[in-house]
């Protein structure tokens, strides 16, 4: 189902159902990842199915989460592991969250300090072109130096204990060699507050989505050294977050919701459409951000530095193709697997089972109809494909989980919950 015009892709008018317009309150952090969710109430796609989303743009994930679970929030722009972690019960409030829509795959970078960056190449004889491993076995030599030297351990900040930042920041450092629990020192930082603190000097490198990791390199403070699709190019980045028992008093609302959303990421990976989605994105109500830095970033065209370097990313962002929308219960269990790996959570049956379940399939065929699951939809391990290879050529195979984690030579023994320090 659609509602873009034949002519410039724009949305046909909003039509009411009869049934009069119901009001959802949504909330979202400023982050380019939002664009379906921003799409759909700006550009007449949520009106179409007959709903108003009145957008409230929050400071933090914690406070997304909260409001989300005392009724502030009917639905909520979040982390992919956030619903995995409400159903495990991890953190300071935990509330059972259920998603059924994926806003779609990309997004994320790991920004350096040019200071730290410098010492990267000068150390490791990095070249510009280097891989995201590469500068990450750079850093590795880095570390190891400031260690012998007694040199104060660097600063790392991402977004939220249980985000895709987090997991991937975790993962490229130990996929380098480096321990993220020992080596460095990770704290929580905003995505908006990140490129101030990087030029501060508060903190030494970020891992947060767009469009801060090139604010960071526009403004020279910055040196982007890996992107979301170098660690995992399948990953689903954020999602539609809603309280289970809301989802099975309100169907219908559910089902047109996701309809919307579906039609909203259609118009959002037309290219022809990417200015007038940036010149939305950059209104203040939104991100705030400079639009010219959103449009490079739609289009994956990176400055990651001030120095002229470049990098064009094919599909930076997936907002709809690929399935990019579909809540793969796989995928919220390699997430628990990372949980389990860094000593969030206990390895058992019942958490695998729980982690599964915050991720809602069902929910998304009953709105969109059983075609619109991938054809390996209902195949438990994830396919052999580039898409599925992570950075250091692992394959996630659900069924063999315990080898999986165990498989892993730099990993937590602590077991536990490390919600602290929250955002």
């Amino acid at each position: 189902m659609t509602t873009e015009s034949s002519t410039g892709g724009l949305p046909a008018p909003a039509r009411a159902l009869s049934e009069g317009p119901k009001i959802l309150r949504a909330g979202f952090i400023p982050l380019v990842d939002a664009s379906v969710l921003i799409a759909a109430a700006e550009f007449g796609f949520a009106a179409k199915e007959g709903l108003t989303l009145e957008l409230v743009k929050d400071v933090s994930w914690a406070n997304v989460r909260d409001r989300l679970a005392f009724r502030q929030f009917d639905v909520a722009h979040m982390l992919s592991p956030m619903p995995v972690a409400s159903m495990l019960g991890l953190g300071s409030n935990p509330s059972p969250t259920v998603t059924p829509f994926s806003l779609g795959r990309g997004g994320n970078a790991i920004t350096l300090s040019t200071r730290l960056f410098e010492r990267m190449r000068d150390a490791a004889g990095l070249q510009e072109t280097a891989s995201a491993l590469e500068n990450a076995r750079a850093l590795a030599v880095v570390v190891k130096d400031i260690k012998e030297r007694g040199e104060p351990q660097p600063t790392l900040a991402m977004t939220y204990p249980f985000s895709s930042h987090n997991y991937e920041f975790r993962y490229w450092l130990a996929a380098g060699g480096i321990d993220p629990d020992s080596d460095v020192k990770l704290v929580v930082v905003p995505p908006p507050l990140t490129s101030d603190a990087l030029a501060a000097g508060a903190i030494d490198g970020f891992c947060v989505g767009a469009p801060w990791n090139m604010v960071a390199s526009e403004r020279g403070v910055g040196r982007i050294v890996a992107a979301k699709q170098d660690i995992w190019p399948s990953a689903p980045e954020k999602v539609i977050g809603m309280r289970p028992d809301w989802a099975e008093s309100h169907p219908e609302t559910v089902s047109r919701l996701i309809v919307a959303l579906d039609a909203a990421a259609r118009w959002c990976d037309r290219i022809e459409n990417h200015d007038a989605l940036a010149e939305a994105l950059a209104d203040p109500r939104f991100i705030a951000a400079p639009v010219n830095i959103i449009r490079h970033v739609l289009a994956g065209e990176f400055s990651l530095d001030a120095k002229g370097n470049r990098r064009v990313i094919d599909d930076y962002f997936l907002f709809h193709r690929h399935f990019a929308n579909y809540p793969r219960p796989s995928q919220a269990l390699w997430i628990y697997s990372q949980m389990v790996r860094w000593g969030q959570a206990d390895m058992s049956l019942g958490n695998a089972r729980a982690a599964a379940s915050a991720y809602r399939p069902d929910l998304y065929r009953a709105a969109l109809g059983a075609d619109s699951a991938p054809p390996d939809a209902d195949i438990r391990v994830e396919g052999d494909h580039d898409g599925d290879r992570f950075m250091d050529g692992h394959i996630f195979d659900p069924t063999k989980f315990g080898d999986y984690v165990s498989g892993f030579p730099v990993r937590s023994g602590r077991v536990g919950n490390p919600d602290r320090d929250e955002a």
